[in-house]
């Protein structure tokens, strides 16, 4: 396996392992991974990764770079709605003061890191083209 194919695959497994990460705790009492915030949307993300696997094993990088971005897209996504989840949950109590102090307290846990680490490293190892190593030419006519 080439160096660019190892990166791509250890990408797409640390997208496989950030499902099972902590990713918010809430008061410090409970902690919530992908399958805890929304297992459906944690399924498509393991489909993606496992997708992601095999298709750099078969060496099949075009379809990897896609699922690669997919995963990325899928990422931000979870990652925005668990923003706006967090700043939108306490709305219900008529102060500010109050609602603010239980929104800090919601935390974001290391998980992210490798949610959004693994397509990013799979993206930069997967480039648009693989060029294939050719022989350097030398130029043996030189005039002084």
């Amino acid at each position: 396996m080439s160096p660019k194919s190892f990166l791509s695959f250890f990408g797409f497994i640390l997208l496989l392992a950030g499902t099972w990460c902590p990713l918010i705790t809430a008061f410090g009492l409970k902690t919530y991974n992908l399958y805890g915030l929304e297992k459906a949307f944690a399924m498509v993300v393991l489909l993606m990764a496992v997708v992601g696997v095999a298709c750099v094993i078969l060496r099949k990088f075009s379809i990897a770079r896609l699922v690669a971005w997919i995963g990325l897209a899928l990422v931000l996504l979870v990652f925005t709605a668990a923003q706006l989840k967090v700043h939108d949950f306490f709305s219900f109590i008529p102060f500010k003061g109050i609602a603010g102090f239980f929104t800090h307290q919601i935390k974001f846990k290391w998980g992210w890191y490798l949610l959004f680490a693994g397509p990013v490293l799979s993206i930069l190892a997967n480039p648009k083209e693989r060029f294939p190593l050719t022989q350097q030419t030398t130029v043996t006519d030189v005039k002084s």
